[in-house]
């Protein structure tokens, strides 16, 4: 075992991803699974839709049904039209207020219930992505978030893909440019009450070596270091 380098992980880790559609999230996401997996740690994906949203049935057929927007998910060869996040009346705001808190709830329960043996849980999306969806402008909102904050599981590792809108208009053409643009800002204000880690927009490769480099700095190069002078001292013990 001499001059043996064990990568682990002393406890479980979270990261997640937020950003604008089309940011590029879940390309980054693969490369850092694929990372992760040839340094021998386990990660397992959540995605905050599928596997945290309350009444996600419920909140797709009012979309679809009350604010007569489209199903799927655009690309540029078959836009689409979609009508939820960027539905901003004030009676749908009060009726995300509830929702969100809902969701807050249920994070917290599927936090609590995930498996301990895995080294990296991943989420695409986090309850930041709601909360992007209010008018982040207002005070109210922003103590409303702060609140919310202060309840749900906060991420060792939270980034906030950040993107040209125009460029990931292009990609997943689903919402008006200006709502894309707002959004965009709303994501930012949440960012800073978060404490999310903001990548600036960057050619794919640039953005995944960015995220490589954190997580090295973060959890294995200094473990790595100090479980190899470990084995080598236990070596040296038994020579």
């Amino acid at each position: 075992m001499r001059g043996c380098t064990l990568r682990r992980i002393d406890f479980m880790k979270l990261v997640s991803f937020s950003g604008i559609d089309g940011a590029g999230k879940s390309t980054q996401i693969d490369s850092l699974r694929n990372y992760l997996e040839e340094r021998g740690l386990k990660s397992k994906l959540y995605t905050f839709w599928d596997d945290v949203v309350a009444l996600r049935s419920l909140r797709e057929d009012i979309s679809h049904t009350v604010f007569k927007g489209d199903r799927g998910v655009g690309s540029p060869e078959d836009p689409i039209h979609r009508r939820d996040k960027n539905v901003r009346s004030w009676y749908v705001t009060l009726l995300r207020f509830f929702l969100y808190a809902l969701d807050g709830a249920s994070l917290r329960i599927a936090a609590a219930r995930i498996e301990r043996t895995t080294d990296v849980v991943i989420f695409d999306r986090y309850i930041y992505d709601e909360l992007a969806n209010l008018p982040m402008q207002r005070p109210a909102v922003r103590l409303y978030t702060r609140l919310l904050l202060r309840v749900v599981p906060k991420p060792d590792l939270a980034f906030l893909v950040d993107a040209d809108p125009e460029a990931a208009s292009t990609r997943k053409p689903e919402y008006p440019l200006e709502f894309v643009h707002h959004n965009r800002n709303s994501y930012l204000l949440v960012s800073q009450l978060a404490g999310m880690t903001v990548l600036p927009a960057r050619t794919v490769e640039e953005t995944a070596e960015s995220i490589r480099k954190l997580v090295d700095e973060k959890w294995l190069r200094g473990r790595g270091a100090s479980r190899e002078v470990k084995l080598r001292n236990a070596d040296a013990n038994f020579s």
